[in-house]
């Protein structure tokens, strides 16, 4: 497994604030205009820079990725792009410290990108090769860095929500103050295992963050048509615990509302309930087309593009010129050639790996022939 890439995380200071502002939807530096509204921020030049190349990286590598398996048919499975849902993992990673675990659900490569788990690793694995995240046998949904933090990467709906807890039970029972984020979809907030982890994570004060990345649709289907609670976030009023809403194609809101929350875990406050409300610009997976949304909506949330907002504020604020962002986007755009290059390179898992990686104990004291 290789080791890891990307924009190396500012430290910053507990007491951040962030104010929030409105930005045209230019992801492109080049065709950002001169002329914008001073924007008030306390977050540093270093932080923007860091957002900055984390989301373009996650986006750049999911469009790179999506072309592999759509024009060249060199990735196959499903797929789960997070195009449009940058800012969440741009905020949380700012927010949070390096050995605060994160686990998540299928929609997984931006969240593993940001945690540490190098871009090679990530497309070995789409690859399905020996040298990926999973030794090329867990594919696009099952992620996985261990050495990082990130306990993936899983398949089921809602099965990381138990998990999530039982690392924060585990981090409480060693004595820690770190702080487990446990991502889920609006989808798996439908799911009973939501409802039972919920009861005991405030029984036991679990030091967990449970984020839901609402996009809206789940598989396809609006929030609207599923559930009676529109405002996901409230479903944590029936366990007393804390809830809020959050912009989350702002890095800033983000990072604001993930702060505060492990702060409280931090402080054995027990968990919170985030709903990050957000828009993946692509399909619930490859296959999807998205009938069931409008292409006028769809740009509407383009025109609140995360990675237009970060782009405007470092102009804005003379943090970066357009010259010293495109010098990212090229070191971003070899970072992901590179990555390429590494997984087609890189073997296929030999057949007995099959047989490896499989939970058993030989001595296992039950088995009675």
């Amino acid at each position: 497994m290789e080791g890891k890439t990307g924009p190396a995380r500012p430290s910053l200071p507990a007491n951040f604030l962030f104010t929030p502002y409105l930005c045209p939807a230019f992801a492109d530096p080049r065709r950002v205009k001169t002329k914008f509204t001073q924007v008030a921020t306390k977050f540093s030049k270093e932080t923007y820079l860091y957002w900055y190349e984390l989301m373009q990286l996650i986006r750049q590598f999911e469009l790179m990725a999506e072309e592999k398996y759509k024009m060249e048919g060199k990735i196959r499975g499903f797929f789960h792009a997070y195009i449009g849902q940058e800012a969440i993992a741009a905020g949380c990673m700012t927010a949070s410290r390096p050995d605060d675990p994160f686990i998540t659900g299928y929609r997984d490569h931006g969240l593993a990108l940001s945690k540490g788990v190098s871009a090679n690793a990530c497309m070995a694995e789409l690859y399905g090769k020996s040298t990926g995240a999973a030794k090329g046998k867990g594919g696009s949904m099952h992620f996985f860095g261990v050495n990082v933090k990130f306990f993936g990467g899983h398949g089921i709906v809602a099965a990381q929500i138990g998990t999530g807890a039982g690392l924060a039970f585990a981090e409480k029972y060693k004595g820690t103050d770190n702080a487990v984020l446990t991502f889920l979809g609006d989808g798996a907030a439908r799911q009973g295992m939501l409802h039972e982890v919920f009861n005991m994570a405030m029984l036991w004060k679990l030091p967990v963050v449970f984020i839901c990345e609402n996009n809206n649709y789940a598989m396809g289907t609006s929030v609207e048509r599923t559930s009676n609670v529109v405002d996901i976030y409230k479903l944590a009023d029936s366990y007393e615990m804390p809830g809020d809403s959050i912009d989350g194609m702002s890095a800033e809101a983000v990072h604001e509302g993930v702060a505060r929350a492990i702060k409280r875990a931090r402080e054995g406050g027990g968990p919170t309930l985030l709903e990050i409300k957000t828009y993946r610009y692509k399909g619930h997976s490859i296959s999807d087309p998205a009938k069931y949304r409008t292409k006028e909506e769809v740009e509407e949330y383009k025109q609140r593009d995360p990675i237009s907002q970060v782009t405007n504020t470092i102009l804005t604020r003379k943090f970066a010129t357009k010259e010293e962002l495109e010098a990212i986007n090229k070191r971003v755009a070899d970072t992901v050639a590179a990555s390429v290059k590494f997984a087609e390179e890189s073997p296929i898992p030999d057949d007995d790996e099959v047989y490896k990686d499989i939970y058993i104990d030989k001595n296992y004291p039950f088995i009675k022939d």
